[in-house]
């Protein structure tokens, strides 16, 4: 992702920004619609026949059966799953900080599009929007231990006078003395500072800093030419930095069972280096693993840029029009994704814990093209369903693997359908919401990411999104999945934004962001029952406000009863350290 200089990322953002980017043109006033959304005058999926959506039924098993007619092809028959007028947004002449396109967010926008009638769809970047250097979708879409949170009752939990200082650091060590304590005048009922860490320097252009993985042990933070691993505890280094010979350009956001992960780095520096060295690395130890080159693909299918995929212990190498498979444990390639039927060509991959799916781009300049979602075997890559989507709807992300929520749009219609699926890739609902969603969502540019969107949350049954408030709280939706209608909905215990971290023990984490004056909270939402009000977990300190309002581009986590915040994109714009990752605990 390119990074401009001299501006931070806005992605997920809130509080006014380091620098004050420029005056938004004014945009060309969009079409009306009734809402971002199912219109309120249309019924239901399961109404009255509409028009068909934007899937056929399930081909039979394998990646090269003849696609089956379904509903959303040229059919005499509608579907039950339909295109309906004005279901989801029309397109603006422009937008900003597309590419080409003049203009930032307004500053301190926490959302590039809050408070505006419509969002638009970029077709270069499958409705991405570029702002500030960092990608968004323009709707929105845990893995680790299941520990029950419990509502804190920390009012009288005072700060003990025995309290250390936190150590800063700088990305690659223990940092210096005299450093900030966070804690010194921490108030009862706050949080603690465990510990926060500076980033590496990183070049005037930036550089990424993707992934953030978190074991019973260690947190780990890819950033620039680095990887480092800190004590979750005290943010003690919890093992030799491990330096890479290029940038980063990758990484499985997933990590095994056993706490192994993949990380990619450029085989150079000039204009024709590429996204293609391989290196596995242990997440508790810093130990290197394996090593292998990703080779290019067929003509125009290069590494380039690449994505990276883990289901169980199969990893997924994704070019632009193929995809290559490596034993994680061993680095020893398993097979390979290649073109197939009407000139299908996989250009995506997504995989949680041991499900994995492609999408394929098929006959993209002729008369049946489409695309399609398979779920492959991790082991063999052979595909054990197949779902035609129609011409002119495009896979954008998944909002969850197991189940399989699926984000797609179509610029032609100026619509989007979130629809998930059963285990056999049949159909079983769609979401039926007037409203605007607002998870946060970052990709690459050249590369599909169908897994770039957090603020977004699933268990067997249910969906729970954000809403995009104009101004004030916004609420999470919980949306059943069996007739993709909300169930519940409940409001931001503050004046800001609340999103869907993880589910944890039955219950919903969500992390409450911070306004200019007041720090942000992590509440846990009973996800059982009729009663759904947030309790609070951890109030985060009045003295970390300002730095805890500055991770524009950023990861969170929470996990073992401790909140992660680290950033996914150093600007290397200031001659200061940048930051790099804070911890809160109790």
């Amino acid at each position: 992702m390119a990074q401009p200089p001299d501006q931070p990322s806005q992605q997920g953002g809130f509080g006014p920004p380091a620098h004050q980017p420029p005056a938004q043109p004014p945009q060309a006033p969009a079409p009306p619609q009734p809402g971002y959304g199912y219109p309120q005058q249309a019924p239901g999926p399961y109404g009255a026949p509409q028009q068909p959506g934007p899937y056929g039924p399930p081909q039979q098993p394998g990646p090269y059966g003849a696609p089956q007619p379904g509903p959303y092809a040229p059919a005499p028959q509608p579907g039950p799953y339909g295109q309906q007028p004005g279901y989801g947004y029309p397109q603006p002449p422009q937008f900003p900080g597309a590419p080409g396109a003049p203009g930032t967010p307004p500053s301190g926008s926490h959302n590039p599009f809050k408070g505006r009638p419509a969002v638009a769809v970029a077709a270069a970047v499958a409705a991405l929007l570029v702002v500030g250097g960092t990608v968004f979708a323009v709707t929105r879409g845990g893995d680790d231990k299941d520990e029950k949170p419990v509502a804190a009752h920390s009012d009288d939990d005072k700060p003990s006078a025995s309290e250390s200082p936190v150590d800063p650091g700088d990305g690659s060590g223990d940092g210096g003395t005299g450093q900030q304590d966070f804690n010194a005048g921490r108030k009862a009922g706050e949080a603690k500072v465990l510990w926060y860490k500076e980033a590496p320097d990183a070049p005037a252009s930036g550089a990424e800093a993707p992934g953030m993985w978190i074991t019973g042990t260690t947190a780990v933070k890819a950033a620039y030419t680095e990887v480092v691993g800190y004590k979750v505890a005290d943010g003690t280094p919890a093992w030799t930095t491990v330096t890479l010979p290029q940038k980063v350009c990758a990484v499985t956001r997933q990590k095994t069972a056993d706490d192994k992960v993949v990380v990619a780095y450029m085989s150079g520096t000039s204009d024709r280096a590429k996204c293609n060295q391989l290196q596995q690395l242990d997440l508790n130890t810093g130990a290197k693993g394996w090593t292998a080159v990703v080779a290019d693909g067929a003509l125009f299918d290069s590494a380039l840029d690449i994505e990276l995929s883990l289901a169980g212990n199969t990893l997924v190498v994704g070019r632009s029009q193929s995809g290559t498979a490596y034993d994680v444990r061993t680095g020893k390639k398993l097979w390979d994704k290649k073109s197939y039927g009407d000139s299908c060509f996989p250009t995506a991959f997504a995989g949680s814990g041991a499900r994995l799916v492609s999408v394929a781009s098929c006959d993209a300049t002729g008369a049946k093209e489409h695309e399609e979602v398979q779920e492959l075997d991790p082991a063999t890559g052979k595909a054990r369903w197949t779902r035609q989507f129609a011409k002119g709807w495009r896979v954008a992300r998944t909002f969850s693997l197991d189940p399989l929520v699926v984000y797609s749009t179509n610029e032609d219609k100026n619509a989007w359908n979130i629809s998930t699926f059963k285990a056999d890739g049949t159909a079983r609902s769609q979401v039926a919401f007037d409203g605007n969603f607002a998870p946060e969502c970052q990709s690459a540019i050249l590369q599909r990411d169908l897994t770039g969107c957090q603020g977004v949350v699933a268990d067997a049954n249910t969906l729970y999104l954000p809403t995009d408030a104009k101004s004030g709280p916004n609420e999470i939706v919980a949306i059943d999945l069996s007739s993709g209608k909300p169930k519940w909905r409940v409001k931001s215990p503050a004046d800001e934004t609340m999103l869907p971290v993880r589910l944890d023990g039955g219950a919903l984490v969500a992390y409450v962001e911070p306004s200019y004056d007041a720090a942000g909270q992590v509440v846990s939402i009973p996800t059982a029952g009729t009663a759904h009000t947030p309790a609070k977990l951890l109030q985060l300190p009045a003295s970390t406000t300002a730095l805890e309002s500055s991770f524009y581009a950023r990861d969170l986590a929470w996990v073992d009863g401790r909140f992660y915040l680290s950033s996914t994109r150093l600007n290397g714009a200031d001659d200061a350290k940048e930051k790099l990752m804070l911890a809160y605990g109790k």
